[in-house]
């Protein structure tokens, strides 16, 4: 870790580091006091410093989901993690009008997500359920102005609305593909679609819901 951390907040570190990867999460606050030798007021207070200085994320003040923000603690290799914005809400059923402002940001592993410059979109509507996009996820996405055949993308439709679904190419016309019976493709002129981005993942989490 940075020379910023002092001897007992690179110990509290290293602590959690360890037993994040040993328990698969973060210890609570109970264990961790009895583990250290401190108190639970200590634990508190080094949790909230490590935050302030950039080392770790939680997402709630008393919530034990905790990252670990080290960029550069190479052997923590599931703890490698980044922030992308959520970038306001798509539709997947009827489309809607696009958000470009953020919507806050999400948290992800780079040894899953290897891609540049994510971005997540809030999906609505339960067009893309046979594709295991639900209602209330984050679309994970990859920028991009083109898709292959078969590929989910996050499509512009005349220039104001947003959706996620699968895209095809044909001879005359752009069909949107939803992944759910209920629901009928949309077949769009060529000029009507611009292509934002290719779907490559999907959180369902706190973040992913409503």
């Amino acid at each position: 870790m940075s020379l910023r951390l002092s001897a007992k907040q690179q110990q509290l570190f290293d602590y959690l580091d360890r037993i994040i990867n040993k328990q698969g999460r973060a210890p609570s606050l109970r264990q961790a006091a009895a583990d250290l030798g401190i108190s639970h007021a200590a634990v508190a207070q080094g949790l909230k410093t490590l935050e302030d200085k950039g080392c770790i994320k939680r997402e709630g003040r008393y919530s034990r989901t905790i990252y670990l923000l080290n960029q550069a603690h190479q052997t923590a290799a599931a703890h490698r993690w980044r922030e992308i914005p959520i970038i306001g809400r798509v539709t997947a059923g009827l489309p809607m009008y696009a958000q470009q402002e953020w919507d806050g940001t999400l948290v992800l592993d780079t040894t899953l997500f290897k891609e540049q410059h994510l971005f997540a979109l809030r999906v609505q509507g339960d067009s893309m359920r046979n594709a295991a996009i639900l209602d209330g996820d984050l679309a994970i996405c990859t920028p991009r102005q083109y898709a292959r055949n078969g590929e989910i993308i996050v499509a512009l439709v005349h220039n104001d609305e947003a959706t996620v679904k699968r895209f095809f190419l044909l001879k005359n016309r752009i069909e949107l593909r939803p992944e759910n019976p209920k629901f009928k493709p949309m077949f769009y002129d060529f000029d009507a679609v611009l292509v934002q981005g290719k779907v490559v993942g999907v959180h369902r989490g706190p973040e992913g819901i409503g």
